[in-house]
């Protein structure tokens, strides 16, 4: 992006600012650590970040979407760490603005960005933030966008990086700019959801000391007061001898739901019972004439905890076509909840699910893509109720370290490291990279071409 010349004093200025202002004073770190999940000496303890941290979304707020909430919970116990903390989102009028502050319980700074098109409100919101007072006055930029991100450390501004997907395999194109951002020495660090992201960027060369896994969280409060199966299936209109099987989430072919349709055809005394519907799909099509699927609407939290509450088991459907065809899914959101719950989960014996669940431990993990596999393991959980109590209680128990609270200590952990320590080298961008950025970004256009979808699935 070239900088206006008008705005280059204001670039200078903006480089004095900040580093006067990241010379304040911090709380020593003698030793700093590898990994997360290393830092028990945070984890029992409260942690004072003596930073000012600027959050960035660039999605109107509130909104259903999964990574929204991922965003805002983070975001808003994280904040209650820092000194000070603002948050820089879209936003239609002042009203918006006074609700979305209520929902953070942080100040809201409203971007110079339209709401519509998409496209369009991402990059004025990314161009627009280094002209903001409170960028000058933040620490550091607290951001799930690569766009902001980059554009933040052409600025002279400091970044931590958050987010879900392994955009190195799944965008080659993009791999030699990620690669010049994580290597910036301002990228403080990367904040992956899964051991299995985190990966895909050591693949790309970017330095172990920048990437960190923390797994997502949930919020308990979202369940309610826990009930009874067979109150919870009265409720739903379910007659209280009926074996369940619940799945909840979006309801479309991109998640494994043929697999479960099929199982359901061969499980005719189980009632499968399918909560997130939105626009009509193909899955509710391939629903119709099978009289023990439930087809049910989207569903707020109340709601949905007593379809939750109601089943004898909940499902993630065994499959690898989410990751494996859509690149869209690496350790559903919905499994914590699951877990919160104490009902026993059945989910695919996939890499990532493995990094949460463990089989016959907290939950029945099966082979994917098995219409032989997933009806073994439904009927396994379904008639042996001292199983499904067991690994129903263990998830339960299980479910404690994935609160939202405990995410954002760990994080603050990484971030009092990471300010701390010495500036990571990166190695520089090589020819071997280089040869095999060209032939993934061809087979990323094929796919584009071939499938329309600018998302490339894992080899």
């Amino acid at each position: 992006m070239a900088i206006p010349a008008h705005s280059c004093t204001f670039y200078a200025y903006i480089r004095i600012v900040n580093h006067q202002s990241h010379c304040i004073s911090r709380p020593a770190v003698n030793s700093p650590v590898k990994d997360s999940w290393d830092r028990s000496r945070w984890l029992g303890s409260d942690v004072d970040l003596a930073v000012k941290i600027l959050f960035t979304f660039e999605n109107p707020l509130p909104n259903p979407q999964a990574d929204a909430e991922v965003f805002v919970a983070t975001s808003k116990h994280l904040a209650a760490l820092a000194s000070k903390a603002w948050l820089h989102v879209p936003a239609p009028d002042v009203a918006n603005c006074a609700t979305t502050s209520a929902m953070t319980g942080m100040p809201v700074i409203r971007a110079l960005a339209p709401l519509r098109p998409a496209v369009l409100r991402h990059f004025c919101c990314g161009v627009s933030l280094p002209f903001r007072r409170v960028f000058r006055e933040a620490d550091l930029v607290y951001t799930r966008n690569l766009w902001v991100a980059w554009v933040a450390l052409l600025f002279g501004q400091r970044v931590i990086f958050d987010h879900y997907r392994p955009w190195p395999d799944q965008v080659p194109p993009l791999r030699r700019w990620i690669h010049s951002i994580f290597c910036n020495a301002r990228l403080l660090a990367n904040i992956s959801h899964s051991r299995y992201t985190r990966a895909k960027y050591l693949e790309l060369g970017i330095p172990a000391e920048k990437l960190h896994c923390v797994h997502n969280g949930f919020d308990p409060r979202r369940l309610g007061d826990p009930m009874t199966v067979e109150v919870a299936k009265r409720q739903i209109g379910v007659e209280g001898g009926t074996k369940t099987v619940v799945y909840t989430g979006r309801i479309n072919h991109k998640k494994g739901l043929e697999l479960v349709l099929q199982a359901a055809q061969r499980l005719t005394d189980h009632l499968f019972i399918l909560v997130g519907a939105g626009d009509h799909s193909t899955i509710e099509t391939l629903a119709n004439g099978l009289k023990n699927v439930r087809i049910v609407s989207w569903q707020e939290s109340d709601a949905l905890a007593r379809y939750i509450f109601a089943a004898d088991l909940l499902l993630i459907p065994p499959s690898v076509k989410p990751l494996a065809e859509f690149g869209s899914t690496v350790v559903p959101l919905k499994l914590y909840l699951y877990m919160g719950s104490g009902r026993p989960i059945l989910a695919g014996d996939t890499p990532d699910i493995r990094e949460i669940l463990e089989d016959g431990r907290n939950a029945l993990l099966c082979q994917p893509d098995s219409v032989d596999a997933l009806v073994a393991g439904i009927s396994a959980l379904t008639s042996d109720p001292s199983l499904a109590q067991r690994l129903g209680e263990r998830s339960l128990s299980d479910s404690r370290r994935f609160s939202w609270s405990e995410r954002a200590r760990r994080i603050a952990a990484i971030l009092l490291d990471r300010l701390e320590a010495t500036p990571v080298k990166c190695s520089a961008w090589n020819r071997a990279q280089n040869r095999d950025w060209l032939l993934q970004s061809r087979r990323w256009a094929v796919h584009l071409v071939r499938k329309r979808s600018w998302v490339l699935p894992p080899r």
